[in-house]
């Protein structure tokens, strides 16, 4: 079954690379001649994308690759797992044996392995989590488990320059809205989410009753752009209430019934109108929510991330509310919006001052808390 829409098989099957890779030995270095600075190759399998990236003291990406399955998944309408975790399979050994080549590396200039472990898909992440303790025992480098939140986070470190905490921050994907209160010391706070769909999966279940195909978000933000004209009055979600919590069934719900109110969808297939009605309430509940967060935490400073961080809507939303209050922000560069693995890595610079290199008994955790 798909994770983010209905079960429906797919007469055809997707094919795959069958070569294998024959991934490099390492080649010992003297520690007294090891650098000062530390070296991560970073996995990221949580979902859909096979990422590898190899990042050097936090901020400074070498290479970073993602592969992205949407053509395997679109014949479905959403992310299926088992044709996900296949897909992982086949591409991580080749990303990894790319990232070593193209720069220039060997197993010996690397100091460690990070791997996103949670949350997830429990298929794809065990595919990552096992290959990087797969090449911790072979390389004879230590690896460290990383939650895929923290790596959304962690994202504002490789903007130009760095947004560094303290700040609120709102983290907006296909599967997490969520209003984060993250202290200087990298300690993080829950401060109010949704109650029932994330962000993206309103964005991919509004495209899909308008049409607009798979993956939804792009779909409507495409859309959206070529209406200029006036707009839906669809409700704001949870406006007027106290906190940062946020629900979207009764704006995706309100789509579907104001599109039967006039008959269906036009005939000439233009729903742009209906697509910048909802991203326009999407985008104003969102923000609106944040600027309550931010108020609730006592910060001045709000930031960005997540998949739905691409969306320019937004992003311009959240930077006029920073201009409008007075407020420093901090917004996700959009190459590493979505998942990737380079987030990851510097989510492992961030985790490594505070916690150890991970146990091989360490294991994926599909529902991985980021707030204890």
């Amino acid at each position: 079954m798909t994770s983010s829409c209905s079960s429906r098989r797919n007469s055809c099957t997707p094919s795959f690379p069958t070569r294998k890779p024959a991934l490099p030995r390492p080649r010992r270095t003297p520690k007294a001649a090891r650098r000062s600075k530390v070296r991560l190759l970073a996995i990221e399998t949580s979902c859909d994308e096979t990422a590898v990236a190899l990042i050097q003291d936090r901020g400074r990406v070498e290479v970073s690759y993602v592969n992205s399955q949407v053509h395997l998944h679109r014949p479905f309408g959403g992310v299926v797992p088992e044709v996900a975790s296949r897909a992982h399979q086949e591409w991580l050994p080749l990303l990894v044996k790319r990232a070593l080549l193209e720069s220039g590396r060997e197993p010996s200039d690397l100091d460690g392995i990070a791997v996103t472990r949670g949350p997830g898909l429990i298929g794809a992440l065990l595919v990552g989590v096992s290959f990087a303790k797969a090449l911790s025992l072979g390389w004879g480098i230590p690896w460290i488990g990383i939650n895929h939140l923290e790596g959304h986070l962690a994202s504002l470190d490789l903007a130009d320059p760095p947004f560094d905490p303290p700040y609120v921050a709102l983290l907006v994907s296909g599967g997490h809205t969520e209003y984060l209160d993250v202290s200087e010391d990298w300690s993080i706070r829950y401060l109010g989410g949704t109650h029932d769909d994330a962000a993206g999966e309103a964005f991919d279940k509004v495209a899909s009753i308008l049409e607009l195909g798979y993956p939804g978000g792009p779909a409507i933000e495409k859309a959206a752009r070529e209406y200029s004209g006036g707009l839906h009055p669809f409700p704001r979600p949870m406006k007027g209430r106290e906190g940062c919590d946020i629900s979207f069934s009764g704006l995706k719900t309100a789509v579907l019934l104001a599109v039967q109110a006039e008959g269906g969808l036009p005939a000439n297939g233009d729903t742009s109108r209906w697509a910048a009605s909802f991203q326009q309430a999407a985008v104003e509940a969102l923000t609106d929510k944040l600027q309550a967060a931010a108020d609730m935490a006592g910060r001045n400073r709000i930031a960005l991330v997540g998949g739905v961080a691409a969306n320019g809507a937004l992003r311009e939303s959240v930077r006029a509310l920073a201009k409008r209050r007075g407020w420093a922000h901090g917004v996700c560069p959009l190459k590493y919006c979505g998942d990737n693995a380079a987030m990851i890595g510097a989510a492992a610079f961030r985790a490594l001052p505070r916690e150890s290199w991970s146990p091989m008994e360490l294991e994926a955790d599909p529902r991985l808390s980021l707030c204890p």
